[in-house]
């Protein structure tokens, strides 16, 4: 296997996340219960055990380094507040798809520092597309067989544009994206944080989420979008960053292919928000 890049923390990250996915896959591929949390959101043991993989692994490969996880018992703020740096994780994001059988799922562990994602590993477990990346080494993709790493990059605005959207949350986004991309965009459907990395590969241009979030649902992915060459931004155009205070909920966000552009201005063109 040739890697074109020298980053042992983050091919170790790589590592987990297949890891990871295979334990999630032994579940995918039984009966399995779905629970439903206090917010009502799905459950189910591949949740846990991916959970179970990944905080072992993490605590592995950087031990002194708290861990924030969809599923986990959260620190609370006065703890929080003082950290500079962290693992923030979802061990299963897009659990509505698992339970869908849809395949479009993933795992995401990302590195926090003062607040922004530096390293980010995003995985696919049904396909094994695996993404990767770190600040200023760029963005990477491998194949299932984990053979080579091919970099990735996102493109120019395209016209007509292409939007990726939610699968189980798309909402009425139809007026707010004519607004901002014009008449002829299409619309992608895809679930979990898959929608970042088809615009780090250059498959589509923009994902408008409003809405809620969670700061574990976009923070690795926010990195591969960056260090291929996009953003991803609130609704007044700056950057998104985490660890912000009491709440783990994002704002309402855009996340952009072409970074080049004028997002914030276009925002406000469009009404948003």
């Amino acid at each position: 296997m040739s890697v074109p890049f020298q980053h042992p923390q983050l091919l170790a990250i790589a590592a987990l996340a297949r890891r990871a996915g295979e334990a999630i896959l032994e579940v995918y591929r039984q009966d399995f219960d779905v629970e439903l949390k206090d917010d009502r959101s799905p459950l189910t043991a591949a949740d846990l055990a991916a959970q179970q993989v990944i905080a072992e692994g993490l605590a592995r490969i950087e031990p002194v380094l708290p861990l924030v996880s969809e599923e986990a018992s959260q620190a609370s703020w006065e703890q929080r507040r003082a950290w500079t740096r962290h693992w923030l994780v979802d061990p299963l994001d897009g659990t509505r798809e698992f339970v869908k059988r849809n395949g479009e799922f993933t795992v995401n562990i990302a590195l926090i520092d003062h607040h922004e994602p530096v390293l980010g590993v995003v995985l696919a477990p049904v396909t094994g597309d695996l993404y990767a990346a770190a600040r200023g080494i760029g963005a990477w993709w491998q194949a299932a067989d984990g053979g080579d790493w091919e970099r990735i990059s996102t493109r120019a605005l395209a016209q007509p544009a292409i939007a990726a959207g939610s699968r189980s949350h798309g909402g009425a986004q139809e007026d707010n994206l004519r607004r901002l991309l014009g008449e002829d965009y299409s619309l992608q459907p895809l679930g979990s944080s898959l929608k970042f990395c088809l615009l780090a590969r250059g498959g589509a241009d923009v994902y408008l989420r409003r809405g809620p979030t969670s700061e574990w649902d976009t923070a690795a992915a926010q990195c591969v979008l960056e260090e291929a060459g996009g953003a991803v931004l609130d609704l007044h155009g700056k950057p998104l960053r985490y660890d912000r205070g009491e709440s783990l909920l994002n704002p309402e966000f855009i996340a952009v292919g072409d970074a080049g552009l004028d997002w914030p201005a276009k925002l406000r063109d469009a009404g948003l928000p």
